[in-house]
């Protein structure tokens, strides 16, 4: 079953000196100021574009690389996900890594790397992006 996930963006003003506020509409968890300012220099409490894609990206890569373990015999105890996405103004975004820890027994950091380079490539949002260069760093704890 197809699901839609909703947010929306009110926006005031002109690109540098404007503000707007990104809303959750599907889940309800919260509105988020975001700026030109946030998003091109200092965060300063605000997020922005490049930083939802990052949330969105971790998790999603998360829930690739767990099902993907768990499917191959060798489930996670834990997985730690960041996702550093690059923003240069004027140019737009220039690249996402992915560094993960795991914690899976029974399996070696051959197979660790190996089963993370899987969910890299496959996982939804991976795919969505798939015009930006992606790496990664996997690693067991």
């Amino acid at each position: 079953m197809a699901t839609t996930r909703t947010a929306h963006t009110v926006w005031n003003g002109n690109l540098a000196e404007g503000k707007g506020v990104v809303s959750l509409d599907s889940s309800g968890v919260g509105e988020f100021p975001v700026s030109w300012p946030s998003r091109a220099e200092q965060a300063n409490g605000k997020t922005s574009p490049e930083e939802l894609i990052a949330a969105a990206h971790s998790a999603c890569f998360s829930m690739a690389l767990s099902h993907g373990l768990t499917g191959a015999g060798t489930a996670p105890t834990s997985l730690e996900t960041k996702a550093d996405v690059t923003f240069q103004p004027g140019t737009g975004i220039t690249g996402i890594h992915l560094t993960v820890v795991g914690e899976v027994p029974g399996l070696d950091e051959a197979g660790f790397v190996k089963a993370a380079e899987d969910a890299k490539a496959n996982c939804p949002v991976s795919q969505a992006l798939s015009g930006t260069t992606i790496t990664l760093t996997a690693t067991l704890a």
